[in-house]
């Protein structure tokens, strides 16, 4: 059995990782097309736009390893059925289940790879993708409102439109005082244009602002080109994270915002919705190679190529109650673990349906 294991692993995986070239340059074909526009109209270089994709790849391959994977078990098992190799594995004594067993077991070796993958590598790559959107592509750029706020002390609230990584600045901020003994009463307020860090002194600098300074029912009015902020606590390194997307998050950092935000008293369902689905959504290869095999594992008269199709098409109807479940699960409507785990336990109860139908 061993020769046989070795030869449909191979022929799986052969699969698997030619279906995953083809996806992964269908995808970024399509892409490029529809940002054409945007990178001829913000003159972005050929160097970064070639930068651009190759930190792109990893999401790409993140979304696609179940669709591709699916693809590999359905192929070489359909192939293996239309050949009449399946016969002869039957005619020997092996059943369906010992021929569904290493591709099972690849699935999951590549599940858990995926969890790491989709984990770690994924966000890193997503970080300087998201960099590269912001200051090349002007998207995902907030212009009103604040993006970033914060309680730097008990007394002391802050507000900052955007920051600058790379720059050590912050735009439009707001830094609200209040009274020790009475948090209900403010008593001074400083909007400027920028806020820089100088690395120096290890201070941040303020610039064309105002300073209001409220004693009772008195109000004083300082305007300033720069004014020193010696008092603040936080650091540019805390205002990145802050401002970072879930998406450029490893499992680490999603779950140190989960735990910030709890005890900020904020609402973390989207930050728990990210961090479950990562866990899920790796355990998507098991879970579709068991739901679509045994249907491509029989002979069917309409062919190779229509079991491959309606199959596939069932990895995609997958993603779209994913999709809807996590919709559901940020309105509140269902709990962030189960929306998370929603996909797969409807078509892992399709399983438990379609494995005892399988002809031996």
């Amino acid at each position: 059995m061993k020769l046989i294991d070795r030869y449909l692993i191979q022929q799986f995986l052969q699969t698997v990782f030619f279906a995953l070239l083809a996806f992964i340059l269908i995808f970024l074909v399509i892409d490029a097309m529809e940002n054409l526009d945007d990178f001829i109209d913000q003159n972005v270089p050929a160097l970064k736009i070639i930068h651009y994709y190759i930190v792109f790849t990893p999401e790409i391959i993140k979304l696609i390893i179940p669709v591709a994977v699916l693809f590999g078990a359905l192929f070489t098992a359909g192939k293996a059925s239309s050949l009449s190799e399946l016969t002869a594995m039957r005619a020997s004594g092996v059943s369906l289940y010992r021929f569904m067993a290493p591709f099972v077991v690849t699935a999951l070796v590549i599940s858990l790879i995926s969890l790491y993958f989709g984990g770690y590598i994924v966000p890193m790559a997503n970080k300087t993708k998201i960099y590269i959107e912001q200051t090349y592509l002007k998207k995902g750029l907030s212009f009103t409102g604040s993006n970033i706020y914060f309680q730097d002390s008990r007394t002391r609230i802050v507000s900052i439109s955007f920051f600058d990584s790379n720059l050590n600045w912050a735009n439009k901020v707001s830094i609200q005082d209040f009274n020790e003994n009475d948090l209900t009463e403010m008593t001074s307020r400083v909007d400027a244009a920028k806020l820089e860090y100088d690395s120096l002194t290890g201070q941040w600098i303020a610039f064309n602002g105002i300073k209001r300074t409220f004693a009772n029912e008195n109000q004083t009015a300082e305007y300033f080109d720069s004014l020193m902020m010696a008092n603040l606590h936080f650091q540019p390194i805390d205002l990145t994270k802050k401002q970072e997307k879930p998406a450029e998050m490893d499992l680490g950092e999603l779950s140190d915002l989960i735990e910030s935000q709890k005890k900020a008293g904020t609402n973390p369902v989207i930050a728990q919705i990210e961090y479950h689905s990562r866990f899920a959504f790796a355990m998507t290869s098991v879970i579709i190679v068991l739901f679509g095999l045994p249907i491509s594992a029989n002979k069917r008269r309409s062919g190779l190529a229509v079991q491959v199709g309606i199959n596939i098409l069932i990895a995609f109807i997958y993603l779209v109650f994913m999709k809807v479940s996590q919709a559901f699960g940020k309105n509140g409507a269902l709990d962030p673990v189960l929306t998370a785990w929603f996909a797969n336990l409807i078509f892992a109860a399709g399983t438990f349906i379609t494995l005892p139908r399988m002809k031996y």
